[in-house]
């Protein structure tokens, strides 16, 4: 039976991240890469490339990468560390705020579209056992 719940679950995952790439497309113009740095500057606070990096398990070019885009379209700013002033932290600018959360209300309108036929206890149960499937990729306890 396990056997089986996992060649469901593979194949509803392929699913759905294939689902929610394509809707992302669609939604603002910020990459999924862009909205999770962004995401974690603002929840969080202002952090350093490694730091980042450690955090989303990705290797530091990666991420590095992806902010100096954030930094061009002046989504981020670096802030020098005093003490070595070859560090920096990178903090959310207002511009990046504001695509933030714009590009957020049309993913939860989005999301709220597609879940509108699910009942409460529904959506709640999801949401937890989701963050409970994602837990290990994380840093933090939900």
């Amino acid at each position: 039976m396990k056997d089986m719940n996992i060649k469901i679950i593979d194949l509803e995952l392929a699913r759905l991240i294939r689902r929610v790439t394509s809707a992302s497309r669609k939604i603002g113009h910020l990459d999924r890469s862009a909205y999770l740095i962004l995401n974690r500057i603002l929840s969080e606070g202002p952090a350093g490339v490694k730091v980042l990096a450690e955090e989303a398990h990705l290797d530091i070019s990666t991420l590095s990468r992806q902010t100096a885009s954030l930094e061009q379209k002046g989504y981020v700013e670096r802030i020098p560390d005093p003490v070595d002033r070859r560090a920096y932290t990178l903090q959310i600018t207002e511009l990046g705020k504001k695509e933030f959360y714009e590009h957020q209300k049309l993913r939860f309108a989005a999301l709220d579209e597609n879940l509108e036929a699910w009942a409460d206890d529904e959506i709640e149960v999801f949401a937890k056992l989701l963050t409970k499937y994602n837990h290990p990729f994380t840093k933090k306890e939900s």
